[in-house]
């Protein structure tokens, strides 16, 4: 078993199709498996083993799924790095996973720059796109060889993929996905979706992300469609790509329903797409109703976690339920239970649990936290749900305090802890308030020391010099204490009940 079979399959079958449809270019599936085969073969010659870890801080650009399947051919691990985070976060993660090698891009080498000669060898780096004097590039890579390179068998429990998700701690901690794991995730995804060769698929999501990598892209290829591949979401050149290049198949997160809808777009724009689909972050039940009064189709949904690969539950294969992220997709179960991990009956609230193919090993160096979210057999997912009686999945709220600002999850302590670094911060707490685009919004309460001083500008600043920009928060407001119990802990949920006044 090899996730890189996918492609080896789809080559053989369906050589002369298009596999990825990306800024006016087609390459094809015979095209995509050379540059695999070449990445593949000059990664082995490198001396990159089974087990390995290799790291891909890219964009959404052709050469991620070629650098990401080469990886898997040759049975190391591919490590996907949020391309916002800035060489603090960067450190952390490139010192966690013990990466040997980076794909990277001219933009993006300003950020890994400082790293390169103390966490990874200059000829570790890999640059994939744009020119950067004295590094390695894609097509070096190959050593000009056009053999075939066999994808490597691996045992189903093998480790595939790292994807770095943020902890209970605030620190980022890498959930490993075995080849097991996202084989039957993606055959799953296929199935109930209904993926053909003939569809197109629209992938803005960002391939970093397990949404994006697994549920669109690793399912495409699996399936033998095209995915139409962007950089990013932005509405003129979506709606454009859509008529040109023949969408069938729509992925998003709620925010980007919101804004066409905002928009006014007409259903003549998106008349070739036969399916919507919506994860990340639960989609508002007005919205859905909304979008299926104006389309004429609806908003499917889904739910899961990087830790399940990350298809869990499907809103739904044969009756769809408007507020339900729908029931557990095949082979996988979920439960709902209380504080002691008993099951609850149907309408009682409690903590998701799921069990099945599609959850992790565990998280990478960290055994106590595995330990935990893994215990009895089953992934605890800190989502707070229920279940009718008819097996369908509804979620409630969330056991920690993770912000959930339009599918990017914000861990208030990661934030919290810079705040604290800054010299005039006595005290802050960083909650999550609603957003009507967003869902939610991360606001900072900040207690300063006495005789100094700083602006919420300066704040801003300061948080956009060591987070990735989406966990700065939108708003900083200035209060002469913090509501605590009696134990000294702050309450956020005080704070979130007040409303954090304007900054």
């Amino acid at each position: 078993m090899n996730i890189a079979e996918n492609l080896e399959r789809a080559a053989h079958h369906f050589a002369d199709k298009p596999a990825i449809l990306f800024e006016g270019a087609a390459i094809t599936y015979r095209d995509l498996r050379d540059q695999v085969c070449w990445a593949a073969r000059g990664l082995d010659t490198l001396g990159v083993g089974m087990g390995d870890r290799v790291a891909l801080f890219l964009p959404n650009i052709p050469a991620f799924p070629v650098a990401y399947l080469a990886i898997e051919t040759i049975g190391a691990i591919a490590v996907s790095i949020n391309t916002m985070l800035t060489t603090e976060e960067l450190e952390h993660i490139l010192t966690d996973c013990g990466a040997t090698m980076v794909f990277t891009t001219a933009d993006l080498l300003p950020r890994l720059q400082p790293l390169v000669g103390r966490l990874i060898k200059p000829e570790g780096v890999v640059v994939c796109e744009g020119a950067a004097s004295g590094y390695r590039t894609l097509g070096d890579l190959g050593g000009g060889s056009t053999e075939r390179f066999p994808a490597r068998a691996m045992d189903r429990n093998n480790p595939a993929a790292i994807l770095y998700t943020s902890g209970t701690t605030g620190r980022q901690k890498g959930a490993v996905l075995s080849h097991g794991n996202v084989v039957s995730n993606m055959y799953a995804t296929g199935h109930l979706l209904r993926v053909d060769p003939d569809d197109r698929l629209l992938l803005f999501l960002p391939l970093f992300h397990c949404f994006g990598q697994n549920f669109i892209m690793n399912t495409a290829f699996n399936s033998g469609a095209s995915i139409v591949m962007h950089r990013r979401f932005v509405q003129d050149e979506i709606l454009t790509s859509i008529r040109r290049d023949g969408v069938t198949m729509f992925f998003a997160v709620p925010t980007v329903y919101i804004a066409l809808l905002n928009a006014g777009i007409k259903p003549s724009a998106l008349s070739s797409v036969r399916y919507y689909f919506s994860a990340a972050a639960t989609m508002p039940t007005e919205v859905a109703a909304r979008w299926h009064e104006r389309f004429g189709l609806p908003v499917y949904e889904g739910y899961g976690l990087t830790e399940t690969s990350p298809f869990a539950s499907y809103n739904h294969e044969w009756e769809y339920r408007p507020g339900s992220v729908g029931t557990p997709i095949e082979m996988v179960e979920m439960r709902v239970v209380d504080a002691d991990d008993r099951p609850l009956g149907c309408g009682e609230w409690g903590e998701i649990l799921i069990k099945g193919p599609n959850v992790m090993l565990g998280y990478w160096n960290h055994p106590e936290e595995t330990a935990a979210a893994l215990r009895g057999g089953w992934f605890h997912t800190g989502d707070i749900g229920y279940v009718d009686e008819d097996g369908y999945v509804y979620l409630v709220d969330r056991v920690k305090d993770m912000i959930n600002a339009g599918g990017f999850k914000i861990w208030p302590r990661e934030v919290e802890e810079v705040l604290y670094r800054h010299p005039a911060v006595k005290e802050c707490a960083v909650v999550g308030m609603p957003d009507e685009i967003k869902g939610e919004s991360a606001c900072a309460v900040v207690v300063l020391h006495p005789g100094t001083a700083a602006s919420p500008a300066e704040l801003d600043a300061y948080c956009r010099d060591h987070l990735a920009t989406y966990k700065v928060p939108e708003r900083f407001t200035f209060a002469a204490e913090l509501p605590k119990s009696s134990t000294g802990k702050i309450l956020k949920r005080v704070l979130r009940a007040q409303g954090v006044p304007a900054g």
